[in-house]
């Protein structure tokens, strides 16, 4: 089996499901293409429509639905931009937009219409900005995903921000870790382990069944390492809407070595609105967490708003 999975009929044979049933839109695949990888493919449950994780990334009739207040740029970010590949949207810290590749597509995506061609990253550029902002303490690595990236070129970023005295932490947010665990390399663990920066890890899983045992072994050299690692997860409706399934993947994310950070009302991008859980069920299921779980066990539950300066509680 090919490492990436693209085409819709594999997809569906594997499962041993039909287009119909699925409610498969080839228009909705050409605009944001099917991607996944197989060792993803290995955690879906077969014969099963409505499989959490194949619901996060099939392209799905319901996307060429038009919903009022809903965008291609839903958080504002091209309003953020002083030089191609670099956001400085929060005080004290700003976002290199390395790639635009990911390992895998989720229809959620709020970057799935992000026009990464006119932001191709450009390092000597986004270096003489952040060398000439000393008010920047925290650099955060994006995409896209940064880990999809090559050990060489993730390398010589990182000495060339560790030149930058200013600099204090780094931040790297990845689904890769979570859907092709095999990206953690001896190299990669050593490079964020550096005393250089106060580095932290930022996931992205948003169902329990996403974590294997091998998503486990994998972390593991990290956390022993003095990576913080946290989870961001994306409140979805018919994936994670549901106190027992948002209990799961507290536990079983601590269970991992990671800690539950966020969980994100869906920015309302074009395309993602099936996915979207009112406010008042998100903060009824977020009381529940907190009447069920230790402390340290419940996400922060936050909405991305264009302007604001930081993330909004709700």
């Amino acid at each position: 089996m090919a490492s990436q999975i693209r085409n819709i009929q594999t997809l569906l044979d594997h499962l041993e499901l039909t287009a119909e049933q699925v409610g498969f839109s080839e228009q909705a695949a050409k605009d944001f293409a099917l991607q996944l990888p197989a060792s993803l493919l290995q955690r879906i449950e077969k014969r099963n429509p409505n499989d959490p994780i194949l619901l996060q990334i099939l392209p799905h009739k319901k996307e060429m639905l038009q919903a009022p207040g809903f965008g291609t740029d839903p958080v504002g970010e091209s309003a953020y931009s002083p030089v191609p590949g670099l956001l400085q949207k929060y005080p004290g810290r700003a976002l290199l937009i390395l790639t635009g590749a990911c390992a895998i597509n989720c229809r959620y995506c709020f970057r799935r219409h992000f026009p990464y061609d006119e932001q191709e990253p450009s390092l000597e550029q986004a270096i003489t900005w952040l060398n000439e902002h000393d008010d920047i303490h925290e650099v955060i690595w994006s995409g896209g995903d940064p880990l999809t990236l090559s050990q060489r070129r993730l390398r010589h970023l990182y000495d060339r921000l560790a030149a930058i005295p200013h600099l204090k932490r780094l931040r790297v947010h990845s689904r890769q870790p979570i859907v092709s665990p095999d990206c953690i390399t001896p190299e990669l663990v050593d490079m964020l382990a550096s005393p250089r920066f106060n580095t932290s890890l930022v996931v992205h899983c948003n169902h329990a069944s996403e974590l294997t045992d091998e998503v486990a072994r994998a972390l593991l050299p990290l956390r022993h390492a003095g990576v913080v690692l946290l989870n961001q997860s994306v409140l979805l409706a018919g994936v994670n809407d549901d106190i027992h399934v948002l209990s799961q993947l507290s536990e079983r994310l601590f269970a991992c070595g990671v800690l539950p950070y966020y969980l994100h009302q869906l920015d309302k991008v074009q395309g993602a609105a099936h996915f979207a859980v009112s406010d008042e069920r998100a903060l009824a299921l977020h009381h529940a967490l907190r009447d069920s779980l230790s402390g340290y066990l419940v996400p922060k539950l936050v909405v991305e708003r264009a302007g604001h300066p930081s993330k909004v509680p709700l």
